[in-house]
This record gives structure tokens, sequence and C-alpha cells, in this order.
């Protein structure tokens, strides 16, 4: 599903979705009971059902600039086998999707994924009926460097059969580029490390005629989480340095004109992050 469109100056912002879903996300923040999500009255009606249960979404993110196509986190992927019963062996209409929005997957110059994990890497590839190859074949794919050497070295709930299907392949074309966490990607797109959900993840700021916006990745999962920064995600490769993370970033962004675009957020997925008391919340108008 082709979903909402940004401006941020001279850059365009397409939402590409894959998954969007009420409930199922109560095991990724497990302290996030129903009871305790109704206490958090802004999250009504967007963001959580009358009943407490958190609403979600699994979605890619163009960004289109003057000179670049890039593709932020490429969503769970068709044909894949997975743990997880409903992320398993998609089958979505997420190439028509990217093509209908005016974006077929020939023309994307770069892949950026905040980070490694099962639903962030899942499109760089396709089964052509024989292997995995490169979905985005004019592409360069950007890992980052501490993110791929780690997961190259661990497996953590099945790391290394994602790695397997949808990173080894671009390596093997030799698409890849390892990159820092701070790596500047074109004059309007960068990146900032934020650490804890995974040792290498990062988070892309847009900027452009005195504009910005923030693609958060995973370094939060919900907005449940600005309400509660010590909520941790189940998945959190360090849960302190998670903590730390929002709270850090949470104080950079609240009260700025940065809009904030969750990756997992439900419709609406932006918004302008509000202090509330002595934790946040956000806005979306």
């Amino acid at each position: 599903m082709v979903g909402e469109v940004w401006r941020i100056g001279a850059v365009k912002i397409t939402r590409i979705v894959e998954i969007e879903a009420t409930g199922g996300m109560s095991r990724i923040i497990p302290d996030a009971t129903r009871d305790k999500v109704q206490d958090i009255g802004w999250l009504f009606p967007h963001f959580a059902s009358a009943d407490g249960r958190l609403r979600g979404a699994i979605h890619s993110l163009i960004i289109e600039t003057p000179d670049h196509k890039i593709i932020v986190d490429t969503c769970i992927g068709n044909d894949k086998e997975r743990a997880v019963p409903v992320w398993n062996n998609l089958q979505t209409a997420y190439l028509q999707d990217l093509a209908d929005a005016g974006y077929p997957a020939d023309s994307i110059d770069t892949v950026l994924c905040t980070h490694l994990h099962i639903d962030h890497v899942g499109w760089n590839t396709k089964w052509d009926g024989a292997k995995w190859v490169p979905t985005f074949k004019n592409a360069e794919y950007l890992f980052g460097e501490v993110e791929y050497n780690h997961w190259m070295t661990h497996d953590r709930e099945g790391q290394s059969q994602v790695m397997t299907d949808s990173v080894t392949p671009i390596v093997e074309a030799g698409l890849q580029k390892l990159i820092s966490q701070d790596h500047v990607i074109c004059p309007e797109v960068r990146l900032i490390p934020t650490p804890g959900h995974t040792p290498g993840h990062h988070s892309v700021m847009i900027e452009s005629e005195g504009q910005s916006a923030l693609i958060t990745g995973d370094f939060l999962h919900h907005p449940c989480q600005f309400a509660h920064p010590e909520w941790p995600s189940a998945p959190d490769w360090d849960v302190p340095q998670g903590y730390a993370t929002r709270v850090d970033m949470y104080k950079r962004l609240a009260e700025t004109l940065t809009l904030v675009i969750g990756t997992h957020f439900h419709t609406p997925t932006a918004g302008y992050l509000k202090t509330d008391g002595k934790a946040w919340r956000l806005d979306v108008g």
C-alpha cells in the first residue's frame, strides 16, 4: 500500500506499507499491558485500540532528494521462511506498490538499512526461482559496519538465516558498502548513531531548506515509549543503552520543528515531539 507523503524542503519522503495491524506488538513491548496503555490518553485513537491493544506497522520510506532515490529499510519480503507465522512466506504487492508510487525497483540508487533485523532487510533480495538475488540491482546497499561485523559473528533468534537470505547475497553481488554510524549519504541525508536496539543501530536525519525530519529506526517501536522511555523493546540488544538513547533523542527532538517519522508507527506515522510533564508525547495534529 502506498501511504503518506511528506515534503522536507526539496526532499520528498514516501511511505510504502507492507503490514499495518492492531495487536501483536505486546510481544515487542511487554511492559505495555492493556491497562497501562489505556492510561496514555493521547495514544487514542491512532496508536491504540479502545481496549488498549497497540497499533503498529512495517513499512519502507523512500527519500527522494534532487540527486538520489533512497529506500530506508526493506521490510520482511516475500517467499521467506520465518518463525513468526504471520511473516512466513509472505506474498504481498510491495514491489508493485513501489512502482505505483513512482519508484520501480530499478530506479532506486541507494538501499539504507537502519539495522539488519528480519523486518528491515527482507526486500533486499527476491527469489528468482533458483536463488536469492538483489531486488534493487542498480543500488548501492549501505550496511552499518559495526552492525554487519556483529551479526557475522553472533546469532540471535535466527539472525544467521536472515543474513543468509537477505544480506549475504548482496555482499556476494558486490553491491554493499559498510558505513559508519554517522555516515553522510548526501547533502540532505545523514545518519545519527542510536545504539541499544542493536550494537550498530542508526537513525536517519533529513535536512533541506531549513526543514528537518528524523526516521527513527528501532530505537523505539511505538509512541507509547515516548510516555515511558523506560519500557524496552524485547529485541533490544543492550537494554540500558537503549533507554539512554531514547531519553537522549527525546531531549534533542522535543519542542523542535523536526518531523519524527516512526519506522513502526501506525497511520499517522509522523508528528512532532512535545514535552509532557516528566515524559513526552507525539503531536500528530
